[in-house]
């Protein structure tokens, strides 16, 4: 989706820029980058409360452009997947970025895998993604040391450096970017826009306000007296590195449970070369909890006084008690990547840094999946934007964008 570029008016001086986005992780970013490509001479300030860009979901997952193949026909996730990956490649490839179409094997390793693997080749086909059914013999001539009953091979998939997108953005965006700047008050008035306040005292004041704060989008939305109608619950995943690369040629996935918006243990041969193996999907002590060590317990107390917590809970404990299993035994994770890799071993899998996933819950315990964006009074709020918001980030900062400048275009 593009729109047609525009001069904006000159705002009265009371401003000090147009629109601020407040997170400097690929999706704030890539909102401020189109902004100012869609309306030029617009001020965007960008307020991010870590030293430098996408510190969290941005850079902490497996570097995958993803397909769309798994998201729902017509969903915001399909659509700006499918034309996300199309458009990461072409901007990596116009700026130098590190990245490479490699395609992904999806494999069943049981038979009650094969109506949901099927399911997934309709699901490709309807979503306009080309993909290729396999058997176990097919599967070897892409990946000797993988076993399983049947796959599909899908030929979009790729990989890249998205902490270096992050950073193009930020510096192709021509917006002011303010690092070390942690939100802890927002004063909005109607009519008047608003009055952001940071940790160290400054305050930033804009006529529209764009909240992409991931782990603390919902906190913002309150901040802003908005009211989110969910919450963030974080769910930590856990990755390994394959000490023997050599395993694995590409990327090889399970074929997923429907319903949970996780996609499973995979393998991924990353843009570094390296063989990264995860994530699982625990619940995290605290919003940024990369480890079990990490617990704020206001965070955790406001996790567990939201209903939709212990719904989750009843509903997928025995789910969640199996990924629990996974993360405190290695012998049950390798046993997990087994089933794709039956050559792993314990010592194969060396710890690597874990990731949190930012995932919205309503108050039913329904996890919300697909990317969820809500307005109010000059605000615009993206309250769920996890895998695959990476790859769809430049289609999702265009509809952030174009709902700012609307909004901003009103005031």
């Amino acid at each position: 989706m593009h729109y047609r570029s525009r001069e904006v008016e000159q705002v009265p001086s009371v401003y000090d820029c147009d629109v601020l986005v407040i997170g400097g992780g690929i999706v704030g970013l890539s909102t401020a980058y189109a902004i100012t490509r869609a309306a030029p001479g617009t001020r965007v300030t960008v307020l991010e409360k870590e030293q430098g860009p996408a510190r969290h979901q941005t850079g902490r997952n497996s570097g995958v452009i993803h397909s769309g193949i798994y998201y729902r026909p017509g969903s915001l996730k399909a659509r700006y997947a499918v034309r996300g990956a199309a458009e990461m490649v072409k901007f990596c490839a116009e700026y130098g970025i590190a990245h490479a179409v490699t395609g992904k094997l999806i494999v069943a390793t049981d038979k009650a895998e094969l109506p949901r693997l099927h399911g997934l080749v309709q699901r490709g086909r309807e979503n306009g993604i080309p993909v290729r059914e396999l058997g176990p013999a097919q599967i070897a001539e892409y990946e000797p040391q993988v076993r399983g009953l049947a796959a599909i091979h899908v030929g979009t998939t790729g990989i890249c450096d998205f902490v270096a997108v992050a950073r193009q953005l930020a510096e192709s965006s021509g917006a002011e970017i303010r690092y070390g700047a942690a939100v802890v008050r927002v004063d909005q008035r109607p009519g008047l826009g608003a009055a952001v306040r940071t940790a160290d005292g400054a305050v930033v004041r804009a006529r529209v306000l764009v909240n992409c704060a991931g782990l603390h989008c919902d906190e913002i939305a309150r901040l802003a007296g908005d009211d989110p109608g969910m919450r963030i619950v974080p769910f930590r995943g856990e990755y390994y590195t394959l000490a023997r690369p050599e395993l694995v040629h590409g990327l090889v996935y399970p074929v997923p449970d429907p319903a949970f918006p996780f996609l499973g243990v995979h393998l991924t041969r990353g843009i570094d070369g390296h063989v990264h193996i995860g994530p699982n999907a625990v619940p995290a002590l605290a919003r940024e909890g990369y480890g079990w060590g990490a617990v704020r317990p206001r965070e955790l107390g406001a996790t567990l006084a939201w209903p939709g917590s212990w719904r989750i809970a009843r509903r997928h404990w025995r789910y969640g008690a199996g990924e629990l299993r996974r993360s405190l035994s290695k012998p049950a994770f390798t046993d997990a990547v087994r089933r794709l890799l039956p050559a792993v071993t314990p010592d194969d899998l060396v710890p690597a840094p874990a990731g949190v996933r930012a995932q919205a819950v309503l108050r039913d315990g329904t996890l919300v999946d697909d990317f969820l964006i809500r307005e109010g009074p000059r605000t615009v709020h993206v309250l769920n934007a996890p895998s695959p918001a990476a790859t769809a980030s430049l289609p999702i900062g265009r509809e952030v964008a174009r709902r700012a400048l609307a909004t901003l275009a009103a005031a």
